[in-house]
């Protein structure tokens, strides 16, 4: 008998690794198999060049007023190393974003450390949403800060949770290790540590008072030789990487310090102000004109039934009501004050989203298990995976057709494809003359709104950017905003060659040497 019982126990593992396995692969190969057909957006420009320094001029110094932590430039460095990329004009978008693809996919890798705590089968629904959600597909695509923070906030959560459960210090230590990582790659770690604190605080005080289902559930006793631990490896993780491994001595001060002006821009000083609804309507509902519906309703749905059975006790399985309550709580707290804040960018939404996540995860199993029939089982279940290819078809739309299409509701002042059509115009001119990639080009824009254009130009060595028309305005080739109505090829000596859209609303022009022209044209001929 007890043979028997080890065989089937172990069946079952070698099921659930399986599955795991085919999540995480179909994962990778949703959020990688497109990668690099999206352009790059300004705030991704922005990291490329900011990790150039750090890769080929062996500089940084982190910015308390801009560009958020050094985590997402340290951590591309070795990806770059295995790609073997030759130098920084080589370098592609596919290989700068599966940085965050990896850790996209690694969300979903973390989850098994959970299963004692929402259950078996809701770490895998989780890890199912967590997959095919077309929020965290689609901003695993994106090389930005956001998917590192959700990473880091799941593994303090998941390690946290195991030291909780088993006192052991090594635990903790990574703990402290991932609450460290958070607060060097965003300044907004800070919301997610209130909020945790606060869920803590309230789920406590829950267990202790209000849980009716049986005696009074005290907190287990902590060791002050453990967190002083969890402490110091919080400190020596955002020390090291602030600091540049002690080479900006500053930089442990900044990341204080930038609270400032990320205070101001959380109370409406910036151009990125929204309204409270903001996130829900994306996520809840989106149609814009002659574009498809979007909705993930079904993880919100799903995530009030699971975080709604942890109060009341019923229906959860094998899930730690109280693990399942701190989710729920951390996660409304997380979602309050993201709505609150004037300041709101899409891809923020995924601070709460981890949240909603992993409570439809015990949402989905709660809903099949309370059904009293074994055909209503059957039936909740088939609603719930018609749910999530529902979900998964969506996620595939979202990195494929319309991946830089204002009627996706993830894209946010998203660069045109036309930039791309552009920067292909200027390769094929520079092949018609003798300077090649050394041609100078010049670049006008009002308001320093440059960004990708480093990024795109950064395999020619003349590029010169200017807020306004220069008194020599002219070279080989200029890239003009149309706000400015340059018409610089009225003196016949340059010709307007394109009307390129740069981002909605945003277009610039591209005028071309006379003579150049001709030359490229009679290149193109043979």
């Amino acid at each position: 008998m007890e043979g028997r019982s080890w065989n089937a126990r172990l069946r079952a593992l070698d099921a659930r690794f399986l599955t795991f396995a085919f999540l995480l692969a179909g994962a990778l190969l949703l959020r990688y198999c497109r990668v690099d057909q999206r352009p790059m957006h300004n705030d991704e420009a922005v990291n490329g060049i900011k990790f150039n320094q750090l890769w080929q001029q062996h500089q940084y110094r982190y910015d308390p007023n801009e560009h958020h932590g050094p985590t997402l430039y340290y951590a591309t460095l070795p990806i770059v190393w295995l790609g073997q990329a030759r130098d920084f004009a080589h370098l592609t978008e596919g290989q700068l974003r599966l940085v965050t693809v990896l850790f996209g996919v690694g969300v979903i890798g973390l989850l098994p450390l959970l299963a004692d705590g929402l259950g078996r089968k809701a770490v895998i629904w989780a890890a199912v949403f967590s997959a095919i959600s077309p929020a965290m597909v689609f901003y695993s695509d994106y090389y930005i800060h956001e998917m590192l923070l959700i990473f880091f906030t799941l593994l303090a959560l998941t390690t946290g949770w195991r030291y909780w459960r088993s006192r052991r210090p090594g635990w903790i230590i990574v703990t402290g290790g991932a609450l460290g990582l958070m607060h060097a790659t965003k300044e907004t770690c800070v919301i997610s540590f209130a909020a945790a604190a606060l869920a803590l605080g309230l789920n406590q005080f829950w267990n202790r008072y209000l849980d009716a289902s049986g005696p009074p559930i005290k907190a287990p006793r902590l060791k002050i030789s453990h967190l002083a631990a969890g402490l110091g490896a919080w400190l020596l993780v955002a020390v090291l990487l602030f600091s540049s491994f002690f080479t900006n001595a500053s930089g442990p001060f900044d990341s204080i310090r930038t609270y400032l002006p990320w205070l101001a821009r959380a109370g409406g000083d910036s151009v990125h102000v929204q309204p409270w609804n903001f996130y829900f309507s994306r996520l809840l509902f989106f149609h814009a004109d002659k574009g498809p519906i979007w909705s993930e309703a079904l993880v919100v749905l799903l995530a009030v039934v699971g975080g709604a059975a942890a109060f009341i006790r019923k229906g959860s399985a094998d899930a730690s009501p109280s693990l399942v309550r701190f989710v729920a709580i951390y996660t409304l707290g997380v979602a309050a004050a993201y709505t609150l804040i004037s300041y709101k960018t899409p891809w923020c939404l995924l601070n709460f989203w981890l949240g909603a996540l992993l409570l439809a995860g015990v949402g989905a199993v709660v809903l099949v298990h309370t059904a009293k029939h074994q055909l209503a089982r059957f039936a909740a279940a088939l609603l719930v995976l018609a749910g999530a290819g529902q979900l998964a078809a969506q996620a595939w739309q979202a990195t494929g057709l319309y991946a830089s299409d204002w009627r996706n509701p993830y894209v946010y002042a998203q660069t045109s494809a036309d930039v791309l059509a552009l920067i292909d115009k200027i390769r094929q001119v520079s092949q018609a003359t003798p300077q090649g990639r050394q041609m100078m080009i010049k670049v006008v824009s009002p308001e320093g709104d440059f960004w990708p254009w480093p990024w795109y130009l950064r395999e020619f060595k003349n590029v010169g950017f200017w807020e306004t028309v220069p008194a020599d305005p002219y070279a080989p080739v200029m890239i003009v905003s149309s706000k400015l109505q340059a018409a610089l090829d009225e003196k016949k000596t340059h010709l307007m060659v394109g009307y390129f859209q740069f981002r909605p609303a945003v277009f610039f022009e591209l005028y071309v040497e006379l003579e150049l022209w001709r030359a490229y044209l009679a290149a193109q001929q043979k």
